[in-house]
């Protein structure tokens, strides 16, 4: 019981984020570090949007949590750790200092319910 409500409140976020991806599409390219920010930024919802489902539904969970762990840290070091060493306020670097936590975090926590999951089917409880 507790693996399946952790699932879903797991989940159910990165759903949330992969839609204001398509949302705030425009808003969020500045961040991209890389050329062709929208498409970035789509690409990465995408993404979010399909980890999302596959833990829910647990189908390739294993995967999707591997390979949500990885953008989430490449999140974390290419867009956050910037902001943290290129801060002008404490306030700024606060900021941008949660959001690398908050990333490395929820990588690691992809990574351990990638652990969890078989390799074919998905998470078990």
């Amino acid at each position: 019981m507790l693996s399946k409500a952790g699932r879903f409140l797991y989940a159910i976020p990165f759903g949330i984020f992969g839609l204001f991806h398509f949302m705030n599409g425009s808003q969020m390219a500045g961040m991209v570090p890389i050329p062709g920010g929208v498409f970035w930024i789509y690409l990465t919802g995408v993404a979010l949007l399909a980890a999302c489902v596959s833990i829910i539904i647990q189908k390739k969970a294993r995967l999707a949590c591997l390979l949500l762990g990885v953008m989430l840290l490449i999140f974390a070091l290419s867009i956050h750790l910037p902001g943290v060493i290129g801060a002008e306020s404490g306030q700024a670097m606060q900021a941008s200092m949660s959001s690398l936590l908050k990333d490395t975090a929820l990588a690691g926590a992809a990574w351990i319910l990638a652990g969890y999951s078989p390799a074919d089917s998905g998470v078990t409880e």
